[in-house]
């Protein structure tokens, strides 16, 4: 269909601004959500990290029967130090260990610091912890 003379065809600025005002709506509300998602995501690879973690040094203690030490006498090293394994770390993880005791740390590093959580821990006997939160809802 051919427009008449003197009328133009399509949107007028009314249109146009209720479409982005539409669309700032959905941005407001989608975004924090979306936040929270990626956040609880990093979260759980850091968690998952842990675990294996903690399977090496139980592995460890079953060869050595001390966990500060393998069975050649020297110290042992996490296999991973961060979380995700490679890129950017969302988590440092770390190793505090006696030869009866260790507890894995997980603090999160700039960019992840916004989780409520905070930095988590796991100790030998299993004890989950989190410094901003409980440990049911932050593990």
């Amino acid at each position: 269909m051919r427009a008449q003379r003197g009328q133009s065809t399509g949107f007028t600025l009314i249109e146009l601004m209720i479409v982005v005002a539409i669309i700032g709506i959905l941005t407001a509300i989608a975004y924090p959500s979306y936040r929270q998602h990626v956040i609880k995501t990093k979260r759980a690879d850091a968690e998952g990290i842990m675990q294996e973690n903690a399977q090496y040094m139980e592995r460890l203690y079953t060869e050595s029967n001390r966990y500060d030490q393998d069975g050649a006498g020297n110290a042992p090293v996490l296999p991973y130090t961060q979380s995700p394994r490679n890129g950017t770390a969302d988590y440092a993880i770390t190793l505090a260990k006696t030869a009866t005791t260790y507890t894995i740390t997980a603090t999160p590093q700039p960019g992840q610091d916004q989780d409520s959580c905070g930095t988590l821990t796991l100790t030998y006997t299993g004890v989950k912890g989190a410094s901003g939160g409980t440990a049911a809802d932050c593990w």
